[in-house]
């Protein structure tokens, strides 16, 4: 059987992982998406980085914590299309991975395309710990 969580506890874990991310960053990657946030950075090309404000997000709702303004890239180190992200701590420590898209994503971005020297908005950023 599987553990469920009350909101109370989602809310609780959600601020948690939020505090790891205050004053870090969003990293935008081409594919391949690793297994997960600790599997090394091999083949994918950076695309973008975006710095989260500190504090980060705004109190958890439901499990769902959502991102303050982030920093726009401003010039982009390379060409390609944004397929996900990796969020790290201000000590560039990995947290977690996440994925991106125009819409229906965990970042939404203005568009998912980034020309070098270009510039790369983040629309929203929201993260989720589900409850029961």
């Amino acid at each position: 059987m599987a553990v469920t969580l009350s909101a109370a506890a989602a809310n609780a874990m959600a601020d948690a992982l939020g505090t790891l991310l205050n004053g870090g960053s969003a990293k935008f990657y081409t594919t391949p998406r690793p297994a997960t946030a600790d599997t090394a950075i091999t083949t994918q090309t950076l695309l973008a980085t975006s710095t989260f404000a500190n504090p980060a997000f705004a109190s958890a709702s439901a499990g769902v914590l959502t991102a303050h303004a982030m920093t726009d890239e401003s010039d982009a180190p390379a060409s390609g299309t944004a397929v996900w992200f990796r969020a790290v701590t201000s000590g560039a420590a990995a947290v977690l991975d996440g994925s991106v898209g125009t819409s229906d994503a965990d970042c939404v971005l203005s568009t998912v395309t980034v020309l070098q020297h270009g510039v790369l908005s983040i629309t929203s950023c929201t993260l989720t710990i589900p409850e029961s």
